[in-house]
């Protein structure tokens, strides 16, 4: 009965700690490149850890320490702002950006008027009859809420009026299951469309520049106005805005067009505090010359230094 109760007691720790010194990083799914690139880096310095990837929508991954609790050293989110608006204070206590992007509109050959679409006639394209666009769930991706931004601002460069309400006509925010399926395709992430744009489903998609090159697409740049990509627009960017699901139901939060940019932090609600230090060492590793250096190979932009807010003393 003794060895028994024992058993018991240790039970909870074999099955809230790591067996090993693993270090479980939840991140966007347009990361899942440069950081498998990441892991293997790191695991060759620091052999006694094992990293554990997850990969989401950003939302999703910071929802899945939020609201359930998933046990999770690293959280990598593609908009800082959603472990700002998320995880910040209770779930995390800093924010390190540290890398940036752009949309772009990803294609193939077989994509109808894949011969004829130019950064000055895609909103046309787009709304031809017959011609199919793919995004991610903006409740879950920021890739989904930034395409609605990014159609937002088309319709104004563009001198387009309606583009937004022709293309979507989601309105101010997305129900899952209303998008014209004769039209459009949604998928939780980004990355969940690309095979199927491989495959002719649909035409053309909202996708991170660095995603595209990555999987060898074909795509289409935008003008800076349009993609998110420059601080200098900053402010024009602002005009656009989509409300995605806040931390309760019933609650909103809205999102403002602003440049791309991507934030990490370490998870609070990890249970296995034991981990803490291999989590930093990881953030540390990606915010570092060789890990930035990754970053820039799979085409994304850094931030070097990154720009730390909140409580960063873990990191010292």
């Amino acid at each position: 009965m003794k060895k028994i109760l024992l058993l018991l007691l240790a039970l909870p720790l074999a099955t809230t700690c790591w067996a090993q010194e693993k270090i479980v990083v939840f991140h966007a799914g347009s990361l899942s490149v440069p950081f498998a690139e990441i892991e293997q880096a790191f695991e060759a310095q620091y052999p006694q850890y094992d990293i554990q990837r997850e990969a989401s929508g950003s939302v999703a991954a910071a929802r899945k320490v939020t609201d359930i609790k998933k046990p999770a050293d690293v959280m990598a989110s593609a908009d800082y702002k959603v472990i700002d608006n998320l995880m910040i204070p209770n779930d995390a206590k800093f924010n390190a950006q540290f890398a940036t992007n752009e949309m772009v509109l990803a294609y193939t050959a077989q994509s109808k008027y894949s011969d004829q679409i130019t950064a000055d006639n895609w909103p046309e394209i787009f709304l031809k009859e017959g011609v199919k666009v793919g995004h991610s769930d903006p409740n879950l991706d920021p890739c989904g809420y930034r395409s609605m931004l990014v159609t937002q601002l088309a319709e104004d460069y563009y001198q387009m009026p309606g583009l937004f309400d022709k293309l979507f006509g989601y309105g101010d925010s997305y129900q899952n299951g209303e998008e014209n399926r004769d039209k459009v395709i949604v998928r939780p992430k980004e990355t969940d469309l690309l095979g199927l744009i491989e495959a002719g489903v649909y035409d053309y998609l909202y996708i991170y520049k660095s995603v595209a090159e990555q999987h060898h697409l074909r795509y289409l740049s935008l003008p800076e106005e349009v993609s998110l990509k420059s601080a200098d627009f900053a402010a024009q960017y602002e005009a656009a805005t989509f409300k995605i699901n806040g931390k309760k139901p019933g609650e909103w939060i809205t999102q403002k067009g602003a440049p791309m940019v991507y934030g990490i932090t370490v998870a609070e609600n990890d249970v296995c505090p034991a981990n803490r230090e291999g989590a930093v060492l990881f953030v540390k590793f990606v915010l570092s010359d060789a890990g930035q250096a990754i970053m820039a190979k799979n085409g994304q932009g850094v931030i070097a230094p990154a720009k730390i807010t909140g409580d960063a003393a873990i990191l010292n």
